[in-house]
């Protein structure tokens, strides 16, 4: 099987395992990526089984699917609460700390993730490491602070490289920021970095989710595991 079919396979096995955390009458949080896209399919065909639902997307694009699949749609304004976040990961190490972010979308995540009452994270098994850090920490910059804080972030020690789109123009989110995607080489210390950076004036948020996760569902092979904080 060739390498990106494993993976595909993977993601869909972790997505499967961690919708079953979903039950009827829950309000949810839909990350974004390539996985939480794989939950979204199997969640829309237990929605058109019956389950009562409710969900607060995070990108548009988790949106788009959702309406596709039919899955009831809400604004975060409307319930501030939510029962649990099902969402990727771009990068997890042993102590459940995550890089997230890859897809421009983690400002919206971060968000619905702290209104939930759990975070499940679904992942395949290229995205355990032992040390954080070989995927570029994304962080979110306001336009006008974004050469400052591309400066801070260098001199902070890290190779910082705004995200461009097709049109090789500086990417925007969904809110309008520009994206910063810093490479650390290593982040030993995940925690003491996200303080650094929620210090920083102009970092409207970075991809680094501290004690967040509930549940880590991460396949390997045809094996689901489930991780938990210590």
């Amino acid at each position: 099987m060739h390498a990106s079919d494993l993976r595909d396979q993977e993601k869909r096995a972790a997505a499967e395992r961690g919708v079953t955390y979903i039950e009827h009458g829950m309000t949810i949080g839909l990350g974004s990526g390539s996985t939480s896209a794989f939950a979204i399919e199997f969640l829309g065909e237990r929605v058109r089984a019956g389950l009562g639902i409710r969900a607060v997307p995070t990108s548009s694009r988790t949106e788009r699917l959702a309406v596709r699949e039919g899955i009831p749609l809400i604004d975060l304004s409307q319930a501030p609460n939510l029962d649990l976040t099902i969402d990727g990961a771009d990068e997890l190490d042993p102590n459940l700390q995550l890089i997230k972010g890859g897809g421009g979308a983690l400002l919206r995540e971060k968000v619905v993730a702290s209104a939930s009452r759990r975070l499940i994270i679904i992942a395949d098994h290229t995205k355990q490491v032992s040390v954080l850090g070989a995927f570029p920490l994304p962080v979110v910059v306001a336009p006008f602070a974004a050469a400052f804080v591309a400066r801070r972030i260098t001199e902070m020690g890290a190779a910082a490289e705004f995200r461009l789109d097709d049109r090789r123009e500086p990417f925007v989110t969904d809110d309008s920021g520009y994206i910063l995607d810093c490479r650390f080489s290593q982040i030993p210390d995940p925690a003491a970095l996200a303080r650094e950076l929620d210090r920083l004036p102009g970092v409207v948020e970075h991809g680094l989710f501290i004690d967040m996760a509930s549940v880590v569902v991460v396949a390997r092979g045809d094996a689901v595991t489930e991780l938990r904080p210590k």
